[in-house]
């Protein structure tokens, strides 16, 4: 079964996530791209360090050249945004990313990009997904000539992704006045698509992860969450780094680690960079964010009359707001944010030169950035639990959130938010539960006064069934 789900299809290679699956789905994008355009139609495709990743994009585009459309291949490992940035600077109809992001080694997965250079907007997906529902009927078999071939007759043309995207940080982000200050950098692309990128922009940064290595050696999925990061958290303090980054597999989150070897999660990315616009570079425009991010946007847009807007978990409801919006800054809980400075897309390596470059103006360190954001909104803390379950379980806890407890432990219920999940308020804290829309999971977050407080309602979210 091929769905598209919070950030598009994805699934365990070779159970579901197949080349004869693939086809489908570019044959699918190919005859959308028809539809989409009078002219004829372009897709950008990249690719991520999984793998089998360049021969499934090899595969995909082999597939829409056969139906006409004329294919913009990267030579190598792309990252998300530099594929997204390629497909707006390139006019394509569409752009299609072969990566499974932060999951496991054994997905791999396809994401859908629109021309304006961010995920393509959920009623675009819904278009896709009806082209290929009518095709998973009758299950065409699908004729096409080899790779070589297409690229001898330039209908698949391969490309250099990276360059273009390189200047453009340049001139968006000050990284002369980065390398020039002296701040040491840590930075670990978990294996994923961020390798090969980050000597290109600041020279005098140390790696970790920075090999190819598509089962991601050590690393469990890359996701840059705290129990991801310990050794980037080991040697930034051991080392004496200023900061250490980190991206995910496809490096289009963005996950921090103080001076002291502290993790900086992505409501306080969310909340410092935000500042930094709105305060320090003077821009203006609404907030957006996902029903799982910080409250902390919500106390800092009430206090400055700033529009905000909530959406359900997923960055392609971001992007539509960026897109048909002034926002400022518009991001989600997982460490993927896009910026007014930027194409309507999450960047984890351009939010992470934007931090540094924070630092710098302000003359501050991590930490005390930080610091100032507990003495401003009082101490947020958060943390998330993902659990593998049954869809009988999966259905059986969803049911129980829907009748509304009360009470969690020794914490009265005063408010329900059902955007996205079971969101639960209670005095100076929330559970949110939702089914993940990427794996087989039940998500479990929890923002609270105290990490005791957070991990009581996260103990007490677990028991309801």
């Amino acid at each position: 079964m091929i769905v598209f789900g919070t950030d598009g299809w994805r699934g365990i290679i070779a159970r579901d996530f197949t080349f004869d699956n693939l086809q489908l789905v570019a044959l699918a994008t190919a005859q959308y791209a028809k539809k989409l355009t009078k002219e004829k139609p372009t897709v950008v495709i990249g690719y991520d360090a999984r793998f089998l990743s360049r021969e499934f994009a090899e595969e995909a585009s082999c597939v829409m050249a056969s139906k006409g459309v004329l294919v913009h291949m990267t030579e190598g490992i792309t990252s998300t945004p530099q594929v997204s940035f390629a497909a707006k600077q390139k006019k394509a109809t569409l752009g299609v990313v072969i990566t499974a992001s932060h999951n496991p080694a054994i997905y791999n997965g396809y994401k859908l990009k629109g021309n304006f250079g961010g995920p393509a907007f959920p009623e675009q997906v819904k278009e896709l997904e009806a082209e290929l529902n009518a095709i998973v009927e009758k299950r065409p078999a699908i004729k096409f000539k080899t790779f070589d071939e297409y690229v001898k007759d330039r209908t698949i043309r391969l490309f250099d992704a990276k360059e273009s995207y390189l200047r453009y940080v340049k001139r968006k982000i000050d990284v002369d006045a980065i390398t020039a200050s002296g701040i040491r950098v840590l930075y670990d692309p978990m294996y994923g698509a961020g390798i090969n990128t980050v000597k290109s922009l600041l020279p005098n940064a140390d790696e970790i992860h920075a090999d190819y290595n598509p089962s991601f050696g050590d690393v469990h999925h890359p996701e840059p969450m705290a129990e991801n990061l310990y050794l980037l958290m080991e040697k930034v303090k051991a080392d004496k780094y200023d900061i250490g980054i980190a991206t995910d597999g496809d490096a289009d989150r963005l996950g921090a680690v103080d001076e002291e070897g502290n993790f900086v999660d992505s409501h306080r990315i969310f909340m410092l960079l935000l500042k930094y616009l709105y305060e320090d570079k003077k821009k203006r425009g609404a907030v957006a964010k996902t029903v799982s991010l910080t409250s902390m946007v919500n106390a800092y847009c009430e206090k400055h009359r700033l529009k905000l807007y909530e959406t359900p978990v997923g960055f392609k409801y971001i992007s539509k707001l960026m897109v048909e919006e002034n926002i400022l800054i518009g991001g989600e809980e997982s460490g993927g944010l896009g910026t007014t400075l930027h194409i309507p897309e999450r960047d984890g390596l351009f939010n992470g030169l934007l931090l540094m470059e924070m630092m710098i103006t302000r003359k501050k360190t991590l930490r005390q950035l930080c610091d100032e954001l507990d003495e401003e909104f009082g101490i947020h803390r958060y943390h998330r639990r993902d659990v593998v379950v049954t869809e009988k379980i999966k259905q059986q806890i969803l049911k129980a959130c829907a009748k509304g407890p009360s009470q969690l432990g020794r914490y009265p219920v005063i408010g329900t938010d059902l955007t996205d999940g079971y969101k639960f308020f209670v005095e100076n804290g929330w559970l949110l539960i939702r089914a993940s829309g990427t794996e087989p999971l039940l998500r479990y977050y929890a923002e609270a006064d105290s990490y005791t407080k957070v991990n009581e309602l996260l103990d007490e979210g677990m028991k309801l069934h």
